[in-house]
């Protein structure tokens, strides 16, 4: 097992320096001018201007500011935000804890229902109960994310008022104990919803065709024969050993809802890393997008080997492939 993590790593580190050069590269090569942000709309003096170039190192040809970017990244400095003023580091810390809470969270529920509802569907195949599944899971991979979430701000928030629309918290401040917990969820179920429908309806098609596949082998029929209860044959015989694609589903997709939420964290005014990103491409904010598109690279990278380790686990052969 560990020599099989450490070839994974291996073929990680010159995916992870392509994924680094070629975001600078395209950042660098988008229409705009950093400087613009740096020196504010009023007019300035052109000596000022190249004062602020050299000080930031913007008045170097690409290539230079690329291995300047590669040294910094190696020793963890990820730079220092034109648009806020501050670290890129400190900045990106800041908003980590609730991308986290929202992705985590809606990877979950994604997982929990999207196993359930392809479970129920394998179960009964051909009854109202599949149909109404593969029906969901149908739209919900259809409907953009950005558009549900405002569907679902009308008519939670508006129409009914029964939920926020915006924020994290109260601007008066969250409650202290339980009543703040309880608080704080009625924020983060609209967007934690629409953020985990795509990726519920993905998992819950998936676990159904790896279901009917596994249902229909021998050994189902002879644990059936043997008097197990059907709570057992789907669950400790069926799904176990469906996991595999299910697994992979999950797996792969972490740093896509990573990614994702940019848009579900700007519809709600989730004060996250997505958001984060949002306002820094409005603001030509190059070390900001670079961070994020970083640290989103290596997330689909570990995703993937924790992906793989689990695979490995299930099945030793996967190593050997």
């Amino acid at each position: 097992m560990m020599w099989f993590v450490a070839r994974r790593l291996l073929h990680a580190v010159p995916l992870l320096f392509c994924v680094v050069v070629l975001n600078f590269v395209l950042i660098a090569a988008t229409p705009g001018d950093p400087v613009t942000i740096l020196v504010g709309d009023f007019p300035a003096p052109p000596g000022y201007v190249e004062q602020v170039k050299r000080e930031f190192g913007l008045d170097q040809p690409i290539y230079v500011q690329l291995m300047r970017y590669l040294g910094h990244v190696l020793t963890g400095d990820l730079g220092y935000s034109f648009a806020n003023r501050q670290p890129v580091s400190t900045l990106i810390l800041g908003r980590l804890a609730a991308t986290l809470e929202l992705t985590l969270t809606a990877l979950l529920l994604a997982s929990l229902l999207g196993i359930a509802l392809g479970m129920l569907a394998a179960r009964w195949r051909g009854s109202w109960l599949d149909s109404g599944v593969q029906g969901i899971a149908s739209t919900g991979y259809s409907i953009p994310d950005f558009w549900l979430g405002q569907l679902l701000i009308l008519v939670f928030s508006i129409w009914l008022g029964w939920l926020p629309s915006q924020g994290n918290m109260s601007v008066r401040g969250a409650p202290e104990g339980f009543a703040g917990f309880l608080d704080h969820l009625r924020y983060l179920l609209l967007p934690a919803l629409a953020l985990s429908f795509r990726y519920l309806a993905l998992i819950a098609r998936i676990t159904r065709a790896a279901m009917l596949e596994v249902l229909s082998a021998d050994f189902i029929l002879a644990a059936r024969s043997r008097g197990a209860s059907e709570t057992s044959v789907m669950i400790t015989h069926a799904l176990r050993n469906a996991a595999a694609p299910v697994i992979t589903v999950i797996g792969y997709n972490l740093g896509f809802i990573l990614a994702g939420s940019a848009l579900i964290e700007t519809v709600f005014g989730w004060p996250g890393i997505g958001r984060l990103l949002f306002d820094s491409i409005s603001r030509r904010d190059y070390p900001v997008m670079m961070a994020i598109l970083l640290m989103v690279s290596v997330t689909v990278v570990l995703a993937n080997l924790a992906t793989d380790i689990l695979h490995r686990a299930i099945d030793p052969r996967v190593g050997d492939r």
